[in-house]
Parts: structure tokens; C-alpha cells; sequence
């Protein structure tokens, strides 16, 4: 016969294992949530931070005299900024709402710095070189197109790319594209010294189309330019 105390027993013991189980789950589904939400708070408050500074930065920057300026500086910021909004997008450390606004922020830090630097060039006769990317979603010539610019960018240190995403509903930006008469169905586009670019091109197609890209070589390789027969 089984005994009846030891089945209440073991009913007890099972009991308190399967509550023991549920309690360890709920704390840690909380501890990891709570380590998650922290690492979206993290990331938002030193996107945030650099906002603020890039903002201050553009105001000191526009009282400077020439000799002063650093046209590289800002620049740096921003793709600083970039791969932290992409690492927060790609490990979804925070909601879609919280990314676009982040994005909207990036892109107005673009257009002021493309302005800013416009300014610097006639002010100080610099001929600091700028491309405008517009991307849109799921557009595979888009990818691509990024990954061109990307190793155009590595190839000739002095280029400023800026890349934007055409859905954006940031009204800057559909300004500047409106300025530009950027076509708003042919994707990918860019904007090179004021002429619009539709559509896919090559590393040796930018290059043919803006020879001007020699003169953002680093050093070393201009100079070996310069003097090989």
C-alpha cells in the first residue's frame, strides 16, 4: 500500500520545486529586462550627449576665424554617432518610435554640418568634397551603394559622405532634396558638386564622374601619384 503522507510529501516537495522554478524565471525575465531598458537608457543618453555637443560645436565653429577651423572635426562626430545609432538598431535597444526620432536627429546634424561646411569652403576657400547619399528601404542597389561609398570614404580620408533615408518625414530634409530636384522614385541617388546622381555606380564611376576625388588621397599616395611616369 502506498502511503498516503508520503505521497502528500512528494506532492509538497513537488509543489515548492515548480513554485522555486517560476520565481527563478520571474527574476530573471526581470533582471535581464531591467539590464536591457538600462542599456536603452545608456544608449539614448549618450546619443543625446553627443547631439548636444555636435550642436555646440556647430555654433563655436561658425564664429571661428579660418586659420582656427577644423573642417575634419565634425565630421568625426558624426560617423562617431552613426555607428552608435546602428548598434542600437541592430541590437534593438530601442523601439521603432525612439529609433526614427534618434535618426530625425542625425539627419538635421547632417544637413547643419553640409551647411556649415558649404560656408566654411566660401569663407575660408577650402575645397573640402561632400556626397549626399539618399537611401530608402529594402533596396538592394541601395545596399550596395552603401557599401561603395563606404570604401570610397576609406579610400580618400578627406570625403564627407552623408547618407540619408528618403522616408524619413524630417522636413529639412525633403527641402534640401527639393533644392536639389532629387527624384523621389529612382533609388539610390547622390548629390556630387550640386548634380544628382540616379540609380547605382561603381567606385570607377564616381571616380571618372569627379576626378577631383585625387585631390582626397592621403599624402603618401598623392605624392607616389604625382611622381610615378
Amino acid at each position: 500500500m502506498t502511503n498516503p503522507y508520503s505521497s502528500g510529501k512528494n506532492y509538497i516537495i513537488a509543489f515548492l520545486i515548480t513554485v522555486g522554478i517560476f520565481a527563478t524565471i520571474i527574476f530573471l525575465s526581470r533582471s535581464i529586462t531591467g539590464q536591457k531598458i538600462q542599456a536603452i537608457k545608456d544608449a539614448q543618453d549618450s546619443i543625446a550627449l553627443d547631439i548636444a555637443s555636435s550642436e555646440t560645436e556647430f555654433s563655436l565653429l561658425s564664429e571661428l576665424s579660418c586659420k582656427n577651423i577644423s573642417a575634419s572635426s565634425l565630421s568625426k562626430e558624426l560617423n562617431s554617432m552613426e555607428g552608435k545609432i546602428q548598434y542600437t538598431e541592430t541590437n534593438k535597444l530601442t523601439n521603432k518610435e525612439e529609433l526614427l526620432k534618434l535618426k530625425k536627429f542625425y539627419f538635421l546634424l547632417e544637413i547643419k554640418d553640409f551647411l556649415l561646411l558649404q560656408k566654411i569652403n566660401e569663407r575660408c576657400g577650402n575645397q573640402t568634397l561632400a556626397i549626399l547619399y539618399i537611401y530608402t528601404m529594402n533596396c538592394e542597389d541601395c545596399t550596395k551603394q552603401g557599401y561603395v561609398l563606404t570604401a570610397l570614404r576609406e579610400k580618400y580620408p578627406g570625403l564627407r559622405v552623408y547618407s540619408f533615408d528618403h522616408t524619413s518625414d524630417l522636413s529639412a530634409l525633403h527641402a534640401l532634396l527639393s533644392i536639389y530636384n532629387v527624384p523621389t522614385d529612382q533609388f539610390p541617388a547622390m548629390i556630387i558638386n550640386e548634380k544628382v546622381y540616379s540609380g547605382f555606380h561603381s567606385i570607377e564611376d564616381i571616380e571618372t564622374a569627379v576626378p577631383e576625388l585625387e585631390n582626397f588621397l592621403p599624402e603618401e599616395e598623392s605624392s607616389l601619384l604625382k611622381t610615378t611616369p
